[in-house]
């Protein structure tokens, strides 16, 4: 904000106070306008947030005696038409750059400014119009409000389908007892170190600076004159809350879902912060997860794998799929019934990868004892390993 604009803005009227209100009148009138138009309690109109920066703005000058006799010295000597030239100056008017009065000294005459101010004009107000970095535009701004994680367990079917699940969280919300202001009468202050902003600068050589959470106000940007007991001036309460929550098709064990506005509530009109989700997913007896893929190990007879066959397999929540085995199927190997799997991003299915698994009989007798033999005695000549040993000498 300009010098300009400064000056010309009148703070006893903004309080509806007269100039020569006391300090307890000022104080008084400012907690009236602060309840009755801080953010919290009238969420959603900017006009109020506008008027509630109005007023803190006024308290904050008008309610430092400095600041104030600083603010009426000005007042008095520019706030009704700008400079007025004294006797001699012809009658005419007086045009005056207000920029050359403030930022620095005025020009002949020995070196002395206007109205006898040595170093500019700049040098009497700077403490008023920018302290600690800051315009007076930058106090009691909204502010988001915290993330929030949590956990979540799901089975192996809900986390391919998708599922809504209640979630019980714990988080910082506005306190309830002060009405998320940190004050017992609700009316805190504009916090003079980092002048509403809650940062403050940390000078890091080279010419850089870096920002930190202001520490006397723990970057909130106020200070409670009287602290409410239950927040103890933070103007924060722990809250537990439980809330349904939309876990999407397809997630996977230990994914982190964000969910936007679903954490804690903002602060002065503020948005509020994220959720974060981590997702856990309960081990399938019979289905694994292979990316967007399903897998699943379907057994198979000997002489299924050595003659082909129909193989009917499972499918997870849906009807058996039947694949047709090809003669010689090996041990091991993955056919893929396509569609079967988990859902994808863009709505459609992944495979289901199905193992085949050959299994031999623990105890065989009778005509399956005397075809087996026969088949042994019919493929004598065939040695299975004879490869292995080749391969193991040319190595």
């Amino acid at each position: 904000m300009s010098t300009k604009d400064f000056i010309e803005k009148d703070y006893y009227k903004v309080l509806g106070v007269p100039k020569d209100a006391t300090e307890a009148e000022i104080k008084k009138a400012y907690r009236k306008l602060a309840r009755e138009f801080h953010p919290d309690a009238n969420k959603g109109n900017a006009k109020a947030e506008e008027r509630f920066k109005e007023i803190s703005e006024a308290n904050d000058v008008l309610g430092d005696p400095k600041k104030r006799k600083e603010y009426d010295e000005a007042r008095a000597l520019f706030g009704n038409g700008g400079f007025r030239p004294g006797p001699g100056a012809g009658g005419g008017s007086f045009n005056f750059d207000l920029g050359d009065l403030f930022g620095g000294g005025a020009q002949g005459g020995g070196g002395s400014g206007a109205g006898g101010f040595g170093g500019g004009l700049g040098d009497v107000f700077g403490g008023l119009f920018n302290r600690g970095g800051a315009g007076t535009g930058a106090r009691t701004q909204p502010r988001r409000g915290q993330d929030v994680e949590s956990e979540v367990t799901l089975s192996f079917t809900e986390a391919v389908d998708g599922a809504t699940v209640p979630l019980r969280m714990s988080s910082q919300q506005p306190c309830k007892a002060c009405s998320g202001t940190g004050d017992k009468n609700g009316t805190p202050r504009v916090c003079p170190t980092c002048v509403g902003t809650g940062q403050v600068a940390r000078g890091s050589g080279g010419g850089f600076s870096l920002t930190d959470p202001c520490p006397d106000c723990k970057g909130r940007g106020l200070i409670a004159e009287d602290p409410c007991e239950v927040c103890k001036g933070s103007g924060r309460a722990k809250s537990s809350r439980t809330m349904q929550v939309r876990i999407p098709a397809g997630v996977s064990d230990g994914q982190r879902i964000r969910l936007r506005g679903k954490g804690a509530p903002g602060e002065r009109g503020g948005p509020a912060g994220d959720l974060y989700v981590v997702v856990h997913v309960d081990a399938h007896p019979v289905f694994g997860r292979k990316g967007d893929n399903l897998t699943v190990t379907v057994p198979v007879t000997f002489d299924e794998a050595a003659l082909g066959g129909e193989v009917r397999v499972p499918t997870l929540g849906g009807p058996p799929v039947t694949l047709k085995l090809p003669p010689g199927t090996p041990n091991g190997r993955t056919m893929r019934a396509r569609g079967k799997g988990a859902v994808r991003k863009d709505g459609t299915r992944g495979d289901l990868l199905v193992t085949v698994e050959v299994t031999v009989p623990k105890d065989v007798s009778g005509k399956a004892r005397d075809a087996l033999e026969a088949y042994r005695e019919a493929t004598a000549g065939e040695d299975p390993r004879a490869e292995l040993f080749q391969a193991a000498k040319g190595a």
